[in-house]
């Protein structure tokens, strides 16, 4: 086997995130039970191989060639014209027949909004961190496509310079709870990323609505968006276009809180924190998932390389870096009912603590970090 083929026989896990594709489209003609089939592919049917496969703890070679790394980089690439396809083509398919209820046109979209955010919102994530501006732009538009644009300028501009500390409005608190967590999130990440590129345009002399704001970008496409769904499916598509985003995005955000949940960066006084570590991430080497996921559950390292693509990603063994039990779709899942994760997880965070803060006292140092009160970190 040449070196070409055994590059293209170790990306092609990578590319199972388009079974989604003909599995909503078999939910869009037959209906019925057919319709929730892509949630159980997502969720159960990698957890499930997880369970089989186990972990790969394996690391690839981070100094490896980028033109070694194209049947890797392609599946990110195409993911924007398939996502605007199922979107869009599905908009139109239901809209222009009569075979679905709409409970089974709720559900089918459920799952289209299961695969936008799984998938196209981790794609969009590994595209926005490159610094080729062609990727950008389709991190951009995929971001457009489930009206979570300012989620570039938060993540890159928030979530990585303030990850661990109360300024970073996605890393959860001891205690919190997905459901206000999400409520929160909502409310505080726009505000953040308008308010850091504001900063970041002062910088530079310029007003908040100059030009140069990528806000503009992004309302303008999220916009667009919204206006073909309208012209393809009327108010009818328009819904079905916002509820698939949603979905999306709540996706997106169980995934930010199991990221984090818990993990604290030390306060060295007077709005000073430590440096981030691999500890502040929570990892988990389930290979399956992170053939879904694209290696985003080696958390540790992308946070330690931001711009490092996902084949190179490595992962971190429980001396330096906490892992969950599962993959994230189990873990999302978990979240979900409150006094489950707790039940879960909270051993985990005290465990975390014994073990890399082992000169701080639970019941006295801890609380600040526990209630958020512990002061801001300098922008």
């Amino acid at each position: 086997m040449n070196v070409a083929e055994i590059r293209t026989r170790n990306a092609l896990p990578f590319w199972l995130s388009l079974g989604v594709v003909p599995l909503l489209w078999f939910g869009a003609v037959h209906g019925g039970w057919a319709t929730i089939i892509v949630p159980l592919y997502a969720w159960y049917m990698f957890s499930a191989l997880d369970a089989v496969l186990g972990l790969n703890t394996g690391n690839p070679d981070p100094e490896t060639e980028e033109d070694r790394l194209f049947w890797y980089k392609l599946v990110t690439l195409i993911w924007f014209p398939v996502q605007a396809a199922n979107i869009f083509g599905l908009i139109w398919f239901v809209t222009h027949g009569d075979h679905l209820s709409w409970p089974e046109t709720i559900v089918l979209f459920f799952g289209l909004g299961v695969s936008s955010g799984t998938i196209g919102i981790v794609y969009a994530h590994e595209l926005l961190h490159q610094r080729n501006p062609f990727e950008r732009w389709l991190g951009d538009l995929l971001l457009a496509s489930v009206l979570y644009s300012h989620f570039r300028t938060e993540h890159l501009l928030v979530h990585h310079r303030h990850v661990g500390t109360r300024r970073d409005a996605v890393t959860a608190l001891y205690n919190e709870g997905f459901h206000r967590y999400f409520l929160r999130v909502l409310r505080e990440c726009p505000r953040s990323a308008w308010e850091a590129e504001k900063a970041m345009l002062a910088r530079r002399g310029l007003s908040p609505w100059h030009p140069r704001n990528p806000h503009f970008r992004y309302w303008t496409l999220q916009i667009l968006m919204l206006l073909l769904a309208v012209l393809i499916g009327g108010v009818p598509g328009l819904l079905l276009f916002a509820w698939q985003a949603f979905v999306a995005i709540w996706q997106l955000e169980l995934t930010n809180y199991v990221e984090h949940y818990g993990l604290t960066r030390r306060h060295l006084g007077g709005g000073r924190y430590e440096h981030v570590k691999p500890h502040h991430s929570w990892n988990a080497a389930h290979a399956a998932t992170n053939w879904l996921l694209i290696n985003l559950q080696r958390h540790s390292d992308h946070h330690y390389k931001p711009d490092r693509r996902f084949p190179l990603l490595q992962t971190y063994d429980a001396c330096e870096a906490p892992q969950l039990p599962y993959g994230y779709p189990l873990m999302t899942m978990a979240a979900m009912v409150p006094p489950l994760w707790r039940k879960i997880m909270n051993p985990k965070v005290k465990s975390w603590r014994r073990q890399f803060y082992p000169d701080m006292s639970e019941f006295e140092d801890w609380e600040p970090y526990k209630r958020g009160t512990l002061p801001l970190p300098r922008s």
